[in-house]
C-alpha cells in the first residue's frame, strides 16, 4: 500500500484509486474553476513570520469549538457522496476523526444514513442540512439527527440552486442518463478493479441514505442530481432560520457565508457559528477565496459567534494560516476525501497525523505555544 509522505500526496493516490467520474466529482469546481484555484493559491501565498529563540518546548493544539474540547481546532467538513470513495466511507471517516480527538460532519447527501453512522459512533458528531422544499421531510431529518445524538447542526445556505460543475458532465457522472450513462460508469469502474470489488460490490447498498426515502426506487446518480435540482429550495430567506430553530435546539452553524453583512445578520439572528466558505469553489465561480474574505468577516462579528472556515485547506500550514486570518476552527474538505479514497479510515487517520505535525512545526517556528496565540501578528504584512 503506497503511503503518502505528505497531505498533498493523497490527491494523486485518490486519482489512481477512484473511477474517473468520482475523482472528478471530488476534485472539480464550478464553471471555469477560478474560485477553486484561488482558494488554494491565495491561502498558500500568505507568508508566516518566522520567529526564533522562543521557548516552544511545549505546544498545545487543543481548542474548544461549539462547546466541545478537541485535540486541535480542526473538523472533517461535510462532503456529499463521500461514501462512494471507500466502503461505507462516512463511517470510516467518522471513526478516524473521533480516534484523533476531532469531530466529523455528516452531509445530508451522504451514502451512509444518520442511523448507520450513529450506530458506529462512540461520540457525538455534527450534521449538515440543506433547505428542502418538503418541510415535512426536513422535520423528519432533524428528528433523526436529534435521535442520533448529533451535537451541532450545520445549515448550508449557499446552495439555493446547484452550481454548474462542467467536469461532472464531461466525466459522465451527471447528464449521462439511461443505459448509455450506466455503461459508461461501469466501464470506468472496471478500470479500477480494487474499487469495483471493495466499494462497488462489498460497499452496497449504494443509496443516498438520508434522502433514499424520498428518492424511492429511483436511486441512480442521474435520479439524485435531478432530485437535487427540483427539491433544493431557492425561496429560502433569513426568516427560515425560525423554522430551523423550532425543530433544533442545539448549536446552529450557518455554512456558506462570504460577506460581512451576511455574517452580521447571522449573529443578529442568534446563530452560534458561521462557516466562511464558497463551497470549495463548487457554486458561484468568480467569488473571492475564503482566505481573502475571512479577515473582514471575522472582524465584523468579533466574538459574537464562532467563526469557522474552509476552502483550499490542504495542509497543517493552511490551518495555521486560516486561524491567523481570524478563524477559530477549520473544516477540512478535499483533504480528507482524497485520503479516504486512497486508504479508507487508515488514510484519513494518517492525513490527520500529518496535519497535526505540520501545525506543530508552523506554531513552533512562529513562536506560538497555544492556539490562542495564533493571530494576525504571525503574518507578514506587505
Amino acid at each position: 500500500m503506497a503511503r503518502a509522505a505528505s497531505t498533498l500526496d493523497y490527491r494523486e493516490l485518490a486519482r489512481r484509486r477512484l473511477p474517473h467520474s468520482l475523482f472528478e466529482y471530488i476534485d472539480g469546481g464550478s464553471y471555469g474553476e477560478v474560485t477553486l484555484r484561488r482558494n488554494v493559491a491565495d491561502l498558500q501565498a500568505i507568508e508566516l513570520r518566522q520567529r526564533v529563540l522562543a521557548d516552544v518546548s511545549s505546544i498545545d493544539l487543543s481548542a474548544t469549538l461549539l462547546g466541545e474540547r478537541l485535540r486541535m481546532p480542526v473538523g472533517l467538513g461535510p462532503i456529499g457522496l463521500a461514501g462512494m470513495n471507500a466502503r461505507r466511507g462516512e463511517v470510516q471517516a467518522m471513526r478516524a476523526a473521533h480516534a484523533a480527538g476531532l469531530n466529523f460532519c455528516l452531509s445530508t447527501v451522504s451514502a451512509c444514513p444518520l442511523a448507520e453512522v450513529a450506530a458506529a459512533a462512540k461520540a457525538p458528531f455534527w450534521f449538515q442540512l440543506y433547505m428542502i422544499r418538503d418541510r415535512g421531510f426536513m422535520v423528519d431529518l432533524l428528528d433523526q439527527a436529534k435521535a442520533a445524538g448529533c451535537s451541532a447542526l450545520f445549515f448550508t445556505v449557499d446552495m439555493a440552486v446547484p452550481g454548474s460543475r462542467y467536469r461532472d458532465y464531461r466525466s459522465g457522472l451527471a447528464g449521462a442518463s439511461g443505459l448509455r450513462g450506466s455503461v459508461r460508469r461501469v466501464f470506468q469502474a472496471m478500470k479500477r478493479p480494487l474499487w469495483a470489488w471493495d466499494v462497488g460490490l462489498r460497499g452496497r447498498p449504494h443509496q443516498l441514505g438520508n434522502v433514499a426515502p424520498v428518492l424511492g426506487p429511483d436511486t441512480g446518480l442521474e435520479d439524485f442530481f435531478a432530485w437535487m435540482r427540483d427539491n433544493f429550495d431557492p425561496s429560502v430567506t433569513w426568516r427560515d432560520l425560525d423554522f430551523i430553530r423550532q425543530h433544533w435546539s442545539g448549536p446552529l452553524v450557518i455554512k456558506g457565508i462570504l460577506d460581512a453583512e451576511d455574517a452580521r445578520e447571522a449573529a443578529r439572528l442568534g446563530a452560534d457559528g458561521i462557516v466562511v466558505s464558497n463551497h470549495g469553489g463548487r457554486q458561484l465561480d468568480g467569488v473571492p477565496s475564503t482566505a481573502h474574505a475571512l479577515p473582514a468577516i471575522a472582524e465584523a462579528v468579533g466574538e459574537s459567534l464562532t467563526v469557522l472556515a474552509d476552502g483550499g485547506v490542504r495542509t497543517g500550514l493552511d490551518v495555521v494560516r486560516m486561524l491567523a486570518l481570524g478563524a477559530k476552527g477549520v473544516l477540512l474538505g478535499r483533504a480528507w476525501a482524497y485520503a479516504l479514497a486512497a486508504h479508507g479510515e487508515a488514510g484519513v487517520a494518517h492525513m490527520l497525523q500529518l496535519v497535526e505535525a505540520e501545525m506543530r512545526v508552523a506554531m513552533a517556528l512562529t513562536a506560538c505555544t497555544s492556539i490562542a496565540e495564533i493571530g494576525p501578528d504571525i503574518l507578514v504584512r506587505r
